[in-house]
Parts: C-alpha cells; structure tokens; sequence
C-alpha cells in the first residue's frame, strides 16, 4: 500500500492526495468485530469511552505577536510551568502516549482492553515539533500491530478542532479531508481503512437544516460510517421528543432547503460531567444494571457511550488509569464488556439489523422548522420561518446543539468571527474559486494557517490573550492567500 510522506515542506501533510484518501475504505468491511475475541451472543450490555485529546497552536514562540512562531500551547506551558496550571504540562505528555502502554500491558494479561480515541491534527504536529516522538511510537503501537490495534478505535475529527456550526461549511470539509491525510501520513493507510466513526469537536451538532445537511454529506462523502452525539442536541423525528433508548445506535436524519437528505448512524453521548464519568469508568457501571433491548424483531445489548477529555482534570489525570486498569480486568470475558463502537456495530449488523432499522433522529429545534415548511421549499422561504420562530420563543436557535446549553458558538465572539470569515472568504477567493491545486507550497501553507485560526479555543476560552492568539492567525491566513498566488 501507498505510504505518505508526514511532512512536506516542513508542514504537516495535510492534503494534496485527495483522490487517494477518498478511495480508503469507500467499500467498508467489517474490520473490528474479526478480531473482537468478544462473544456477542452472551453479551447482556456494554459499554464505550472514547478520550478526547487536543491542543492547539498558538502564535507564541516569540516576544512579538506577529511574528512568533506557531508553537503547540502544549510547548508554552511546557517552558512557562511556573504560570497558572501549566505545571500539568508534563502529566498531560504522559496523558498523551499512557493508552499506548496500558493496552499492551493489559493484552499480555489476558484481557480484553477497549478505548476509542481522537486526537487534533493540532496535536498531532504540535507533539513532532516538540520532539515527543515517544507518544507518536507509542500510539503507533497499538493503532497498527495486529496484536494490540484490537483494544484501539480512532475516531475522525476536524483536523483544527474547528467546531461545525460556526465553521464555514466548505472549510469545514477541509478540515476532515486534512485530518485523514495527516491521520494517514502518520500510520498508514490500512490504518485508515479502519477509522469508521467521527467525533464532533465539542461535540457541536449543526441545526440549521442547509449547514447540518452539509455536514453529515461532508462525514458520508469521507468514508465515515457513524457520529458521536451529544443526547440534548438531537429530537426524534416526527415528534421533538428526546431520545426514549439513548443506549441504542440511532439514524441521524438530515434534510435541507433544497429537499435533499442525507443519514449517518448516531452513537449517543449521554448528557453528565464527561471527565468525571469517564475517569471513573461510570458507563461500565452504568451498563451492569442493564439488560438486553428489543431492537427490530432481534435481542440486542445496550452500549453505553461516553467521551470526555483524555488529560484535563484532576480525576482524568490522576484517577483514570487506576480505574480504566481495574475495570478492563473486571469486565473483560464477562457479560457486560467494554467495547468500541465500530466493532459494536458490526456484531449488531451481523444479526441481520439493517441502518433503516434504527430510530430516526433529527437535530434540535428542527421539528418546529418542519412543521411550517417543506424541505425542498427554499432557502428564502426557510430563513424566514427562523425568522419567525427567533421571534415568537427566545430559546429557539440555529447555532447548533454542543456539550453544553450555555455556550453559544456565535454570540459575543463577534471580534475573532469576524476575522476568521474574512480569512475564510479570502481563501475562498484567492485559492479556491481559481482551483489552486491542493499539492501546491502556498496552498498547504495557506490552509494550515487557515485552519489553525479556526479552533475552538480562540472562542471557547474567553476575551482577551486567546481572541488576540485567534485574529493573528486569521490575519496571517489572510495575508497568504491574498500575497502569496
């Protein structure tokens, strides 16, 4: 098989091989339920975590914003440990690579080791560049030898931790596209094959019909065969209602103005303090008091999901790899195991359960849209009864549904949105309208930068030193892709 190059011109390779990428896994085999060792037929309920782990960059390798080198956020706490919390730095290294070692350590005992995990493309580079090519090796390890790569799913992700309501939606699709190429630059394209579900920075769910529509075409049109959801920002369809089997995969329906639908299968994230419930393994305890589920005509064992940040937090940090060691031991060979999700999936659909078998679920609010208009009844017509719907109730929204019901992804991040979408038109404008070709030296540099600006964090982490960190990238994408084609 191909193999690429990690980085090309001193950046991450980010794209260039677009057709390649998209070829990966286009006709999906099951892959994980093969090489399970798990017993489905004797499973009563299961369980699934999944880490998230993510760093970004930031313009601060330097005195002067402007022209600081682009540095990983972990680097800064790294050389500035005596400020606020960055003392972490050193544990958040080890929270990193320790997957790398419990599995094979647990494997070697007999058991049966579960974890999904996601990683930024931020991260990703930002680790090479620091030189901890230990975490790298580590991960390395059990994603691509065949004795441990069974305790280990990786999901997809944005490649800049962008979130998708408020990321413009062709950007937001780069940002997938780039991920896969870095995720394959690093391990492989048969690795790739096997990356089957994706995971939503913030786990942020457009509702807005066009821009979720877009989304979900954007996961199917990357080979991605399922989506982590957070419970409270999706609705069943044809009711509004909240999800009544949380524990059960779902059929993530979206439709827009257009009249167009495009579905993915749903695994949902139910709602709680995420570190916590995941440092302390609560979805296998949780999964115990459970039992088998009609689904279909077939009996079927529940799976319950969770996902939280793999290295923040006192509990997560200090608690977790205790508790992750002794709950694989207890539950390994038992009738309530932990499992990852792809591999649920493909036992679950060896039983002759199809994806239209699944509940219909829509993201929230859109059952009030679709009660007053038709997909296929245009934007115009659609922007209008969002209009409408703003007026009549102040908690109807179209910023998408997050991990959180207070944190809106638009309002009050005016100043660093508004760069971001000037840097978004101006490559849109410069570089991708003209049909720059994406192998091109300005193109990767141009995107990098691009896609840099578009992380979370210069929203999620408040006014001030993080809104300025975000501008400067902005203004430096800007500037590359108005001066450098």
């Amino acid at each position: 098989m191909t193999e690429l190059a990690e980085y090309v011109d001193g950046l991450p390779n980010i794209c260039g091989q677009e057709d390649l990428i998209a070829s990966v896994g286009r006709e999906p085999k099951p892959l994980h339920a093969r090489e399970s060792g798990i017993d489905f037929n004797h499973v009563r309920s299961a369980a699934a975590i999944a880490l998230h782990m993510h760093q970004p960059l930031i313009p601060a390798g330097g005195s002067d914003l402007h022209s600081a080198d682009v540095i990983s956020n972990l680097q800064y706490m790294m050389e500035n440990q005596g400020i606020g919390d960055n003392h972490n730095a050193p544990v958040f290294h080890w929270c990193y690579k320790r997957i790398g070692e419990f599995v094979p350590q647990l494997i070697h005992e007999g058991k049966q080791p579960r974890v999904m995990l996601e990683y930024s493309g931020t991260l990703f580079h930002g680790l090479r560049k620091m030189g901890l090519h230990d975490v790298i090796d580590s991960l390395k390890n059990v994603t691509v030898n065949p004795d441990y790569r069974r305790g280990v799913e990786w999901l997809g992700a944005p490649w800049g931790h962008a979130v998708a309501p408020s990321t413009p939606v062709q950007d937001y699709r780069l940002h997938v596209q780039a991920w896969r190429h870095h995720f394959a630059a690093i391990f492989g394209l048969e690795a790739l094959e096997r990356v089957r579900g994706f995971s939503p920075s913030e786990m942020a769910l457009p509702n807005h019909p066009d821009v979720a529509y877009e989304y979900i075409k954007t996961l199917r049109d990357n080979g991605y065969q399922w989506v982590l959801i957070q419970e409270h920002s999706v609705e069943q369809v044809g009711t509004g209602h909240g999800l009544e089997r949380k524990h059960l995969p779902h059929r993530l329906v979206v439709s827009n103005s257009h009249g167009e639908t495009v579905s993915i299968i749903a695994l949902i994230k139910t709602q709680g303090s995420d570190t916590k419930l995941v440092a302390q393994m609560q979805p296998y305890y949780e999964a115990k008091s459970l039992s088998r589920w009609e689904l279909a005509g077939k009996s079927v064992p529940p799976l319950v999901t969770q996902i939280a940040d793999g290295e923040n937090g006192g509990v997560m940090m200090n608690e977790f790899p205790g508790k992750f060691l002794d709950v694989v031991r207890e539950s390994s060979g038992s009738d309530t195991p932990l499992m990852n999700g792809s591999e649920y999936l493909e036992f679950l659909f060896g039983l002759g359960i199809t994806e239209n078998d699944l509940p219909a679920i829509q993201p929230i609010h859109q059952h009030k849209i679709w009660s007053r208009i038709a997909p296929g009844d245009g934007p115009e017509k659609l922007a209008k009864v969002i209009e409408e719907l703003r007026k009549e109730d102040h908690r109807f929204h179209v910023e998408g549904g997050s991990w959180t019901n207070d944190i809106s992804w638009v309002k009050g991040y005016e100043n660093v949105l508004g760069p971001m979408e000037d840097a978004s038109s101006a490559f849109y404008e410069k570089v991708l309208k003209p049909g720059v070709k994406t192998d091109h030296p300005a193109y990767r540099k141009a995107l990098f930068h691009l896609m840099t600006a578009q992380t979370s964090c210069y929203r999620y982490w408040g006014q001030g030193l993080w809104t300025d960190y975000g501008r400067e990238l902005c203004r430096r994408a800007q500037a590359i892709a108005s001066n450098d084609f």
